[in-house]
């Protein structure tokens, strides 16, 4: 707990510092970073925060805004809403900021949105909160996402096993609103294809023995087990007592649980396992990839680019707004994130701040192809995985 502690007022402080090194100037527009900085996907976190600071930072040096974005760091814990309520409200009341990137786990966002952000009239970006509970949430129009929703990931999930063909699994997920919705919408889809879903069954993060969780799953059956949790949580837990349990041998992987901390923690008996994740191909992803490497951001890591893309579309919202002001960014997002207008790749974004100077229009691409689609959905695309020689290896894209 004192770690926990330790490593929350750590995050907090590094958005702090960097917000006093520009806080005597006039101009300056604070921005938001709400992240899971400690808890279940803390090993993921500091490289989405880097990559919307990358996008900030490239707006800055660009020298075409008329403010200076500067970014404060909270931390959401990803799963406590009470402490994420919390942190998001020091960042919209204390911080005053203009706009937040983030949160990441879906329930936590749930959570800052409706208590604080809609009522205070606050843009949130999530790049990673996928579960379908969000698209029908009351948000005034402030919420947007740049990752997909679980219910297409549930679909492409059943496609990539229906394509091996996998007729039959165990499934197991975190207890919170991003695991059952994520679970509801793989089963479905999976059972509409002709498979059996065995059992599915939740389980609870931070235990320390998963043994009766995975014994209950193994005598459902199942050719595999599917395992929608996170990386530094449960789902690591569940797959370490079924490898040593020899319960499983195979296994297929939700977004949630992409990281290099999983095969760093379960080595060799993770070869062969499968698994998807929101990512893209394209021109935009390569010049991602360029500009995080010149940032030492690794570009593989889970929801980089969507990150990138989140704070890329604050920045350029404010620019299209021509001032920070909460409602004029709400209603920018749209007009610079689709088209009609120039297409502006990541590494790009000085081009679109000075199109927008100039009153043109933009099409906001970026690394992940993002295009909004209904009330601020991410069309999305999904790169499937398969771990072989202890390394993540994509297989296509879907």
């Amino acid at each position: 707990m004192r770690s926990a502690i330790r490593n929350i007022l750590a995050a907090s402080a590094a958005g702090a510092f960097v917000f006093a090194a520009g806080a005597a100037a006039a101009d300056d527009v604070k921005v938001g970073i709400i992240l899971g900085f400690t808890g279940p996907l803390e090993s993921i976190t500091p490289g989405m925060a880097a990559s919307a600071e990358l996008a900030w930072k490239e707006v800055n040096d660009s020298g075409l805004m008329d403010h200076t974005l500067v970014p404060v760091r909270v931390d959401s814990t990803c799963i406590d809403s009470s402490a994420a309520t919390a942190a998001g409200e020091r960042l919209v009341t204390a911080d005053n900021v203009a706009a937040i990137m983030g949160a990441d786990c879906s329930g936590v966002t749930i959570a800052v949105l409706n208590n604080v952000a809609v009522p205070n009239g606050v843009v949130m970006i999530s790049p990673s909160a996928t579960s379908p509970a969000l698209t029908d949430i009351d948000d005034k129009g402030f919420f947007f996402r740049t990752s997909p929703s679980d219910a297409r990931q549930g679909q492409v999930l059943t496609d990539v096993l229906t394509g091996q063909g996998v007729k039959s699994v165990a499934v197991t997920y975190t207890n919170n609103d991003y695991g059952k919705g994520f679970s509801d919408s793989f089963s479905a889809a999976f059972t509409a294809a002709g498979g059996t879903v065995t059992l599915s069954a939740p389980h609870e993060d931070g235990k320390g023995d998963y043994s009766a969780e995975v014994a209950a799953l193994q005598a459902a059956g199942g050719e595999l087990l599917v395992v929608l949790g996170y990386v530094d949580q449960g789902g690591v837990g569940i797959i370490r007592s079924a490898v040593e349990s020899g319960a499983f041998e195979r296994f297929a992987l939700g977004d949630g649980m992409y990281g290099q901390s999983l095969i760093d923690a379960i080595g060799a008996d993770l070869e062969g396992t499968i698994g998807v994740i929101p990512g893209a191909e394209g021109e935009g992803m390569d010049k991602f990839i360029e500009v995080a490497k010149g940032a030492d951001i690794d570009p593989s890591s889970s929801y980089t680019g969507e990150s990138y893309d989140a704070g890329a579309l604050i920045a350029l919202a404010i620019q299209k707004a021509g001032s920070a002001d909460r409602t004029a960014i709400r209603d920018a997002v749209l007009d610079i994130a689709n088209a009609p207008g120039e297409k502006i790749l990541a590494g790009e974004l000085a081009k679109g701040l000075q199109i927008l100077k100039d009153g043109g229009d933009i099409d906001y691409v970026g690394a992940t192809n993002v295009e909004l689609i209904g009330p601020g959905e991410a069309a999305g695309t999904y790169r499937e995985y398969v771990v072989k020689d202890g390394k993540y290896e994509t297989v296509k894209f879907h």
